[in-house]
């Protein structure tokens, strides 16, 4: 394991190629990590409509396999952040790995809901590695480098989920459905490998011990409160359980925030998470998260309705996601554009240029969703909004931060992003639900409620605009 402890250590010209080649190498690993994370959220998406027969159990229980994860990652982000400041981000991301692996073996050997759950829970777990792995890039990559690279792994986290479910498609329908698992624990036990040997160590300057205290009170209030938005559809939102489950969960949020406050080393420094352009920067990103869940939830949709119905694409699910999956790639073909929008004109400038481009996307889609190469076309312009604005967020988020809280930050923001993602399937979810037709006595969304979700997108990315066009205008990216 290589140990380094700063960044701006002397060393001599000759040194140079070789400090560039090692932060290459680590720069590769930490988005193959990312990767390999993020991929686990869309793992088990072509195994819903048959979970309940192969987990003998109800739909409503089958559902939470995927809530499951969804939780676990909007748990883990913050906590793994701060866990990074405070012990090392290296360590960090080798246990989020291992988390990773051990989820995959145990749901890969799984076949009733339980320890099915388990192991989702523990995949959810391992999505710490990607706000960790940013973090990290500020202290072990040279400054002509870093926005590349930040461009590079923010981008894992749409790539990851917009390449996983073809791939999940392909291998369900060719193999045992516990392959997927195995193929995760794989993926899983090589990034934990190449974490080891490539990856450095930076030793912490922080300190201090884990706020145990305030780790179980944020863990306690985003569960109880995501687990009412993302069930709110399947309890009703006529009942009163998602409403008590939001309020419950807003209340022990509202508690933690105040002993943050007070406490001497607290989980998040609420404090500079309300600076403003931490604070903008955060509410730009549920904006921005929430339209990029939109097209998500929407395209795949559309693509697999039956063409009978006037405006369904007759697509099979391994074509949905097929059709689906360049949008992951153009993610990543916009990491070098973000990169160099960002040493032109400012981090600030280009998340408004990505939201932008979001936002432009859905507009396209209200009225060209008559083919699969159009929503393509579509999905392929929102994918470039948000490979643009996610790279964006994490470097003005380090840029307005101390070095020492810059993990906890970037987790945070991360944290942000997935409750926009959250509440955008639940939106979405409740507009497809709330206008059908009638096809054979099954309800299915009518063309209009397809139109108003790319509507209900587009203003949440010019929202996202909005927001960061108010960040001050000095914040610019520190190495």
């Amino acid at each position: 394991m290589t140990t380094i402890v700063s960044t701006a250590d002397h060393r001599s010209p000759g040194d140079e190629p070789d400090r560039s080649t090692r932060a290459g190498l680590s720069i590769a690993v930490l988005c193959f990590g990312g990767l390999s994370a993020a991929l686990t959220q869309t793992l088990i998406i072509p195994l819903q409509g048959d979970l309940p027969i192969l987990l003998d159990t109800t739909s409503a229980n089958a559902s939470w396999v995927v809530t499951a994860t969804l939780l676990g990652g909007a748990v883990a982000m913050p906590i793994a952040g701060s866990l990074g400041d405070l012990f090392g981000k290296q360590r960090v991301l080798l246990a989020s790995t291992l988390i990773l692996l051990l989820g995959s073996i145990v749901s890969a050997l799984s076949d009733s809901l339980v320890p099915m759950l388990a192991g989702r829970t523990l995949q959810g777990l391992s999505m710490g590695f990607i706000p960790v792995g940013i973090s990290l890039l500020r202290d072990i990559t040279p400054p002509a480098r870093l926005g590349t690279a930040i461009a590079a792994m923010s981008g894992t986290l749409g790539v990851g989920g917009a390449i996983g479910l073809p791939l999940a498609a392909y291998v369900a329908s060719r193999f045992d459905w516990h392959v997927l698992f195995w193929l995760s624990g794989a993926l899983a036990a090589l990034t934990a490998i190449a974490v080891v040997v490539v990856v450095p160590h930076v030793p912490s300057t922080k300190g201090g011990r884990l706020d145990v205290v305030g780790a179980v009170g944020l863990a306690v209030g985003l569960v109880a409160t995501l687990v009412g938005i993302t069930k709110g559809g399947d309890w009703g939102w006529d009942t009163a359980r998602p409403w008590l489950s939001i309020l419950v969960g807003v209340g022990v949020l509202l508690a933690w925030g105040r002993y943050e406050l007070r406490h001497p080393a607290p989980l998040a420094d609420l404090r500079v998470t309300a600076r403003r352009p931490v604070l903008l920067t955060n509410l730009a990103a549920i904006a921005i998260g929430f339209g990029m869940m939109a097209q998500a939830i929407v395209v795949p949709q559309l693509l697999q309705l039956p063409e009978a119905i006037g405006y369904g694409l007759g697509q099979t699910l391994l074509a949905a996601g097929l059709w689906m999956a360049p949008g992951g790639l153009v993610m990543m073909a916009f990491a070098p554009v973000s990169s160099r929008l960002m040493t032109a004109f400012g981090p600030r400038v280009t998340l408004a240029i990505g939201a932008t481009v979001l936002g432009l996307g859905y507009l396209v889609g209200v009225v060209f969703m008559d083919a699969a190469w159009q929503l393509l076309i579509v999905s392929a312009i929102s994918s470039a909004g948000v490979g643009i604005g996610y790279a964006a967020m994490p470097a003005l988020i380090m840029a307005s931060v101390p070095l020492a809280d810059a993990g906890a930050a970037v987790g945070f923001n991360a944290l942000m992003r997935s409750v926009g993602t959250t509440t955008a399937a639940a939106v979405m979810a409740g507009v497809l639900a709330a206008s059908t037709i009638d096809f054979g006595g099954i309800p299915l969304p009518s063309e209009g409620a397809f139109r108003a979700c790319f509507l209900i997108g587009a203003g949440a990315a010019f929202l996202g605009v909005v927001l960061t066009l108010l960040i001050p205008k000095q914040v610019t990216v520190e190495a």
